[in-house]
């Protein structure tokens, strides 16, 4: 089965890679690595003017991060406007195009009427029978595809099921423009059948385009693929997705701390399931992968379920794998390059020996480089009000009576602090949150942390010892 199967995905470079274009890439890679076939890039770049570099690049970078990269090099559909101008001429050759003199004024005229008739604006075919030798001189003309005028046309979708258009509503499109250049509608034809793929998979706003592009396929002979077309995303309220809903750019995922595995195991949930998984690995989701199996209805995007999964990825991932996700993540905020900025090999050794206490508290990296602001503090460390207010004479004084015992300890570990502070809480007749407390608001300057203890050990003795020592001047 090898090779049979040949998807693509084909984003337009205007700007960044949004949410639902990862899920469609990642759709359209799932069934390709399914049925042993392959995912094709092409960027569809025949907007001059609003595609840019910095929009390739970000889409590109964004595929890279998430691992679905096509397989070989990316297609530019902007290079091959000679090969689509081509066809169009080949359709007027045979008979199945035609010039078109039509004025912009008499367009306006069609689109007026058909709005005072209630009825969907639609070019009238006026130049689809009249000679050419009738043109106005000196008005430029459009290739128009010559659509059956009566009939059906049907998609036999495979995830909206049979989809019929009819034929006396879709009109004759253009196929080139006046200045010779072609639509999208025919590059990504001439730009599908090329590549021979075999299987669109889109959003299922592209459901009329799949009538009328397949009246280019029937009309040059070649074998119109199969075409699935997957619901859009909304948000969690059910309103078309905004940016307040999470129609982000991939790069601000990124950003926000979400690990790539993460995000793609909840893209894939969003409009397909396997049973009850939440969650799954890529090769499950490989494995288990069959593009009928999407739904037809909106899928509902929901931050707090996937930062509830981001969680469990976090706490699941091996600690070095977590430690390479974080150190690549850093780039990506200021507090992150902040961090890079100082990251010598002592701070590197205690970011990775807190990681595990930190990954515990973390559902985002974010969270964790925030958990993890203690160890690169500037001293003496700021204070939250709530570790000040701990501070106060009976907080102080829990301080000074614990120093003198940390410092005369043989092995810092974190049983031995762990030792020390039960031993002073049993002698003072407090429970050991009494002590623990102050002492995490000195080290930490906050009332939240991993286990004091851990921390302890994580700082080392001179560290925490100093630490303690710039409350007590204060």
């Amino acid at each position: 089965m090898a090779d049979s199967v040949v998807t693509r995905f084909a984003p337009s470079p205007t700007g960044y890679l949004h949410i639902g274009g990862a899920r469609t890439a990642l759709f359209n890679w799932l069934y390709a690595r399914h049925t042993g076939g392959r995912m094709l890039l092409r960027i569809e770049d025949t907007d001059r003017e609003r595609s840019t570099d910095g929009a390739i690049d970000a889409i590109l970078d964004g595929l890279r991060w998430l691992g679905l990269e096509g397989d070989g090099e990316p297609i530019f559909q902007f290079a091959r406007m000679a090969r689509h101008a081509e066809v169009a001429h080949a359709l007027l050759e045979a008979g199945h195009a035609y010039r078109c003199w039509a004025t912009a004024a008499e367009l306006d005229e069609m689109r007026e009427l058909a709005a005072k008739e209630g009825r969907p604006p639609r070019y009238d075919g006026r130049w689809r029978d009249r000679d050419p030798a009738e043109a106005p001189a000196g008005v430029p003309f459009v290739v128009r595809l010559k659509m059956p005028q009566d009939g059906e046309t049907v998609i036999d979708d495979r995830v909206q099921g049979r989809v019929v258009f009819r034929n006396d509503v879709l009109d004759d499109f253009v196929l080139l423009r006046s200045d010779g250049t072609p639509t999208y509608m025919l590059a990504v034809v001439v730009d599908d059948h090329d590549m021979g793929v075999t299987h669109v998979i889109r959003g299922d706003d592209h459901l009329t385009n799949a009538a009328r592009q397949t009246g280019i396929y029937r009309a040059m002979g070649w074998t119109v693929p199969s075409f699935s077309h997957i619901p859009l995303i909304h948000g969690a309220d059910g309103a078309k997705l905004s940016k307040r809903h999470g129609a982000l750019g991939v790069d601000a995922y990124r950003a926000l701390g979400y690990l790539p595995q993460a995000l793609l195991n909840y893209l894939a949930r969003l409009g397909w399931s396997h049973g009850d998984d939440e969650m799954f690995s890529l090769e499950q989701a490989i494995a288990w992968f069959d593009i009928a199996d999407v739904n037809k209805s909106a899928a509902r995007f929901d931050f707090a379920k996937l930062e509830n999964l981001n969680g469990h990825y976090m706490r699941s991932t091996p600690d070095d794998a977590l430690y390479a996700a974080f150190l690549a993540f850093l780039p990506h905020t200021p507090d992150g390059r902040a961090l890079l900025a100082r990251l010598d090999d002592d701070l590197a050794a205690r970011l990775r020996a807190a990681l595990p206490g930190l990954k515990e508290r973390a559902k985002t990296l974010v969270e964790l480089l925030d958990g993890a602001r203690y160890l690169w503090a500037e001293r003496p460390l700021p204070l939250e009000d709530k570790a000040a207010a701990l501070l106060d004479p009976a907080g102080l004084a829990v301080l000074a009576a614990l120093a003198p015992r940390f410092a005369a300890l043989d092995t810092w570990t974190t049983e031995s602090t762990e030792g020390v502070v039960r031993t002073y809480a049993e002698e003072a007749g407090v429970k050991l949150g009494k002590a623990a407390q102050p002492l995490r608001a000195a080290l930490t300057g906050r009332t939240t942390s991993p286990g004091i203890f851990d921390v302890l050990a994580v700082l080392g003795r001179d560290e925490s010892l100093g630490r303690i020592a710039d409350r007590l001047a204060v």
